[in-house]
């Protein structure tokens, strides 16, 4: 015992006479990353927004292949990877821009909320596919509403919603409803634009979607992921050879061990994929094309959130269902859905609890609504923000062009607000003084 003592006393006693070069050590990564947050939010109320609403043709012949396009430009932005002064010292993040639709008595509007230095390339990106559009700066809708809701006049409901799968798992995108004959040719937007034109006085539906370019640098990991399972699905499998004087030597013990019955194996010191397709089943084969299809193509990160809003006294959840209907449509079984994010509901406690104290189920739940209205009110990006890591769906830019464009000819939603007549510019050769 006493020896036990005289280990622990002198334990003790180097603590005592070092803990100021120990401690520091200990609390460096925790300032570390305090200091980071700190930066980062910095940066983030920093940035200066502009609110765009964009008015559409009457008539739009063009598929949403033209609104990929514009995701596809809206990928301009992105940093191919900060550099260290930048992302560490500067405090620096990843741009994002919110493409909102949204419904209320007076139509359905299509807006892009983004920062200002980009403006120029929205608005490019949009007019390069859809010429006829008219685009302004407008103030921001959301300031028509109180600040915080609900109150004593309206009540919210809402939702942030992620993939069910992995984010190399795609859904249904609008090359599934397009037809060569016009008269059978369906719109994936057509389901919310038509729900948002039935939206009476003081009813408010809202579906942003918040995108931020993500690449080969930061977050290409999906797409390795995504490779490795069509690998996987098609029968492919990839040996991965011992490298270095390790390899070489334990190459040359095996091979003298069995040299007296098999004759020297010399593995070529590169990565050799050993290739055993199988046959694969239409199932299969669809799961496989649909995986190579996203992979391919750009990646975004991504909030969709779905917020409806309606005074108290007439408050019915029939048309936030009625949307999320509309979002239903381009889940599948065999590949990706949409779900609710879980993070909503993270302030939760036992049932005793709630027995005991009744009200705190009714103040749980105003808590829920005012934290969801208090995310689509700042296009918060994730929970939080961007100041910490998180972990986001991605979709690529056929998904994003699925779930949000510009309307085609067979899109009859009666309130969508569109261009009343079109631009013409002057005749060639006008003499001007």
């Amino acid at each position: 015992m006493d020896i036990l003592f005289g280990i622990f006393n002198s334990i003790a006693s180097v603590i005592n006479h070092t803990w100021w070069i120990i401690l520091p050590i200990f609390l460096f990564p925790l300032f570390w990353n305090l200091r980071l947050i700190y930066l980062r939010t910095r940066f983030v109320k920093e940035i200066e927004w502009t609110m765009l609403e964009v008015k559409v043709p009457k008539e739009i012949f063009k598929t949403p292949k033209a609104m990929e396009q514009i995701f596809a430009g809206a990928y301009a932005s992105y940093s191919y990877g900060m550099n260290y002064i930048s992302k560490y010292l500067e405090g620096k993040v990843e741009p994002w821009f919110s493409f909102e639709l949204v419904g209320s008595n007076g139509g359905v509007y299509f807006y892009i909320r983004t920062p200002s230095k980009y403006r120029n390339l929205i608005e490019s990106a949009i007019y390069a596919q859809y010429p006829e559009t008219e685009i302004h700066q407008v103030e921001d809708y959301l300031d028509l509403l109180p600040s915080i809701l609900p109150n004593k006049i309206y009540d919210v409901f809402g939702a942030d919603l992620i993939l069910v799968k992995e984010n190399y798992y795609p859904i249904k995108t609008y090359t599934y409803f397009e037809e060569p004959v016009e008269e059978r040719r369906l719109d994936s937007i057509a389901a919310i634009t038509e729900v948002m034109s039935n939206l009476k006085t003081d009813e408010w539906l809202l579906l942003h979607i918040l995108i931020s370019p993500t690449g080969a640098l930061t977050g290409n990991d999906w797409q390795k992921e995504g490779q490795e399972k069509i690998n996987e699905l098609s029968g492919k499998k990839t040996e991965k050879g011992k490298k270095g004087w390790g390899g070489a030597i334990y190459d040359w013990l095996r091979n003298l061990s069995f040299a007296a019955v098999k004759y020297p194996d010399w593995p070529d010191p590169k990565e050799k994929e050993a290739a055993m397709m199988k046959f694969l089943n239409p199932y299969e084969q669809d799961v496989v094309k649909a995986l190579g299809s996203k992979i391919s193509k750009l990646g975004f990160e991504i909030i969709l959130r779905l917020v409806y809003l309606d005074r108290q006294d007439s408050f019915t959840p029939a048309n936030f269902s009625a949307a999320m209907g509309a979002l239903h449509q381009l889940n599948t079984a065999n590949l990706n859905a949409f779900k609710p994010h879980p993070f909503l509901k993270s302030w939760t406690i036992d049932d005793w609890f709630t027995k005991i104290f009744p009200r705190y189920k009714s103040l749980k739940e105003i808590y829920r609504k005012r934290r969801i209205f208090k995310y689509c009110r700042q296009r918060r990006f994730g929970q939080y923000n961007k100041t910490r890591p998180e972990k986001f769906s991605i979709l690529s830019t056929e998904e994003l062009a699925t779930v949000y464009h510009f309307p085609a000819i067979p899109v009859k939603a009666p309130r969508l607000r569109t261009v009343e007549a079109k631009k013409g510019g002057p005749p060639a050769g006008l003499p001007v003084e």
